[in-house]
């Protein structure tokens, strides 16, 4: 928080590209219309599905890697797990039977398509490295995330507020108009 800044009030929302960027100024909710602010509610729930929808993602990679690195750690190296049978996924849901030639030699995809043959150990720690990203990406998502819920929430509160302020308005001018009447 920087001191020539006036501090967030309640009825102030920070929308942010990223989540690196702590200076972005707020947005005044209580300045909008009911259809500005219908808008800007609209725009944090697509944002909150879109991140939900990656946090999701980044949790079924996580999943993977896991069971990757757990699969890698379960065979035997040092010639023990050479010869073993196994089932090779050519697809999600087609496999075909193999055999282990040289259980120390795997090949690990870096990114992008690239692969490269590491022993057991180094594709281990290289699993891991890939673990340990995908779950702090995954936290930056969630506080996204959470942010937009927030904001969202906000901004549904202003506009039941509005919509009091038009009804108390609506009811008054009905009171007044009833009163001119009488006289």
């Amino acid at each position: 928080h920087r001191p020539d800044r006036k501090p967030q009030t309640a009825t102030q929302i920070n929308i942010k590209a990223t989540m690196s960027s702590n200076d972005a100024p707020g947005i005044n909710i209580d300045t909008m219309s009911l259809d500005q602010l219908n808008a800007v509610k609209q725009q944090q729930e697509s944002r909150l599905e879109q991140l939900t929808a990656q946090f999701h993602q980044l949790r079924a990679v996580s999943a993977r890697l896991t069971t990757a690195r757990s699969s890698l750690s379960a065979i035997p190296v040092n010639g023990v797990g050479e010869g073993r049978e196994i089932m090779i996924p050519l697809t999600e849901s087609l496999y075909a039977p193999g055999k282990i030639v040289d259980a120390n030699k795997v090949l690990v995809e870096l990114g992008a398509g690239f692969f490269v043959e590491k022993s057991a150990k180094d594709a281990i720690k290289i699993l891991e490295r890939k673990g340990k990203v995908v779950d702090a990406n995954s936290d930056n998502i969630m506080a996204a995330a959470e942010a937009s819920s927030r904001n969202a929430q906000a901004v549904q509160q202003a506009m039941q507020g509005k919509m009091m302020e038009i009804q108390a308005r609506q009811q008054g001018m009905a009171y007044k108009n009833q009163m001119e009447g009488k006289q």
